[in-house]
């Protein structure tokens, strides 16, 4: 793999946050940063952090990104139609949950469907893929074959549709998107194991139902 990759469960309920790393340039990316705690700033330290990538904007992917932009100046990327969860907590559910936690921010970099991000060599591709908010995204690597599914794809499911801006017929859309890419891929889901789309294929309800 040209990727070195490292996953570490962190905020209120143990969001999956990657650190991708170019092993040629040493380039780095950090996607979904739910908390920035120790263990993150250790792992961050030493490393070029280019951008912090968001698969949409709820507060458990998002709680890190004010102090890991602060200690890195990473630029920070987020969907257009997510982008405003990032200075209002009753869009990124924050005050559901943990209010008053969340600093106010912007993105630097709105994104679209199918726009390029490169950290160094690696180049990653956005899928737009709405349901569970209406900017979510997966972001996938086609040299090594990831995705990086956020709240979209889990392991034997699928993220909910029933919050503020969700939508069961987009998710259904978005999850037939997915199913629909060419060969297999290793899934790197928001929360829990990772899987693999050719066993999500077989065996999650909500691709069968498609």
């Amino acid at each position: 793999m040209s990727l070195d990759i490292k996953v570490m469960p962190l905020g209120p309920i143990s969001a999956n946050c990657y650190i991708l790393t170019d092993k040629k340039s040493r380039e780095s990316a950090v996607i979904d940063p739910g908390d920035f705690n120790e263990a993150l700033k250790n792992a961050v330290k030493d490393l070029n952090i280019k951008y912090i990538l968001l698969t949409h904007g709820h507060f458990d992917h998002i709680l890190g990104v004010c102090g890991l932009k602060e200690f890195t100046g990473a630029k920070v990327l987020i969907h257009k139609l997510d982008g405003d969860c990032l200075s209002d907590e009753n869009k990124s559910l924050c005050s559901w949950e943990c209010p008053g936690k969340q600093k106010k921010m912007s993105a630097d970099i709105l994104l679209s469907d199918n726009d390029k991000i490169s950290i160094g060599d690696a180049v990653l591709r956005v899928m737009h893929t709405p349901g569970h908010t209406k900017g979510g995204v997966c972001y996938i690597y086609e040299k090594d074959k990831l995705i990086f599914s956020g709240d979209t794809l889990f392991c034997l499911s699928a993220g909910r549709s029933d919050f503020p801006g969700g939508s069961t017929k987009e998710l259904f859309e978005s999850l037939k998107r997915l199913r629909d890419l060419p060969g297999d891929y290793t899934v790197c889901p928001g929360h829990n194991k990772a899987t693999t789309l050719d066993f999500e294929r077989k065996n999650n309800r909500y691709m069968r139902a498609l």
